[in-house]
């Protein structure tokens, strides 16, 4: 192999290092009989949500994961080979991909990395069935205004009653 092919290699190494490093979640899954109209759905999806998916050789990645300190991802990295990386949200490409493979059976899910941590198909599939960060921040909101709420009927109901003396 020539000296140029090897650092070209190496760069898609680093590339795919690089984006391992940086998201939040990642999604592992093989594409194989998904239609071209099929895949470009699923990217347009993908990249609505601020999520990039690639198809990159199983070697670059494997050697990649191993570069970064992500062991245990050898077994998945068979078959082709697509990954979705999301640098903010870490629920979005799971329950995107998982969302598409109910219509989509060829689509499957294969493993993933959350937040720096190996993932199984089966974390992948329970995160997807979380609510987005929107959902958990309003359920969050609704939570903090719930206790001064409950201060204002109760001020209110005081002074509804100092009226009613008067």
């Amino acid at each position: 192999m020539s000296e140029a092919a090897i650092a070209k290699k190496e760069t898609l190494v680093q590339n795919a290092a690089e984006k391992f490093e940086a998201a939040s979640s990642v999604v592992i899954v093989d594409y194989r009989g998904l239609t071209v109209e099929e895949v470009t759905n699923l990217r347009k999806q993908l990249r609505d949500a601020g999520v990039e998916m690639k198809v990159i050789k199983n070697s670059i990645l494997s050697r990649a994961a191993k570069k970064v300190g992500l062991d245990g991802l050898d077994e998945v990295f068979t078959g082709p080979t697509a990954v979705a990386f999301s640098n903010d949200d870490v629920v979005a490409p799971a329950k995107i991909i998982d969302e598409f493979a109910k219509d989509a059976k060829a689509l499957e899910i294969k493993g993933g990395v959350i937040e720096g941590k190996v993932s199984s198909v089966e974390e992948i599939t329970a995160l997807a069935k979380l609510p987005s960060r929107d959902g958990l921040l309003s359920m969050l909101l609704s939570v903090l205004q719930a206790p001064v709420r409950n201060v204002a009927y109760a001020v209110k109901a005081v002074a509804e009653k100092n009226e009613e003396v008067a």
